[in-house]
């Protein structure tokens, strides 16, 4: 494995004064901190998928799918911006499995409205208790107080300009919370 050095690079003789300037105004602090923060936030429910032959892609469909019941397969799709041919296998995986059902919509017989059965929600428990550990862990380092700063934070960080039907939900729970 190769050494990594994680000091900033001497200009070479062929680096421009503009390039060496723009290099060191790039936030590699909070780019790594962002890649180590997210390795390890999935690294554990990754373990606990593991012994079932999951990965990321099923904790992420089980989360959404628990967390907004009667999610529409073409919503999901939006939200997770794979493609339909990656969702269908996730998807016949956990619905042969018993962790999803899979119901047609009242209004729209061709809607496919999915549902976590109490083997899907006992796994998504599970998952998100390890990822709470984590969060509360950080939270008493810095403060629970600041908890608030750094939703602002990752609200931010999210790309607005496309939002999905999930997302734009979750904007109006986070601003109905900030007005009471």
């Amino acid at each position: 494995m190769p050494d990594i050095n994680f000091a900033n690079p001497a200009p070479d003789a062929t680096e421009t004064k503009s390039a060496v300037a723009e290099r060191d105004n790039f936030r590699w602090d909070i780019i790594e901190l962002l890649f180590f923060a997210y390795r390890d936030f999935v690294g554990d429910p990754d373990q606990e998928l593991e012994a079932f032959g999951f990965g990321r892609a099923h904790h992420r469909v089980m989360h959404f799918v628990y967390r907004y019941p009667g999610l529409k397969v073409a919503d999901l799709l939006d939200v997770l911006r794979i493609t339909k041919q990656s969702l269908g296998r996730v998807l016949k995986q956990l619905l042969d499995e018993g962790y999803i059902v899979q119901k047609t919509g009242d209004n729209d017989r061709r809607q496919r409205l999915l549902y976590a059965t109490p083997k899907g929600e006992a796994l998504v428990q599970k998952l998100a208790g390890l990822q709470t550990t984590r969060i509360n862990r950080a939270l008493a380092e810095i403060g629970a107080q600041d908890a608030e700063t750094v939703k602002r934070f990752l609200r931010a960080m999210i790309d607005r300009e496309d939002p999905d039907k999930v997302l734009e939900t979750i904007f109006a729970n986070v601003n109905q919370a900030t007005k009471e």
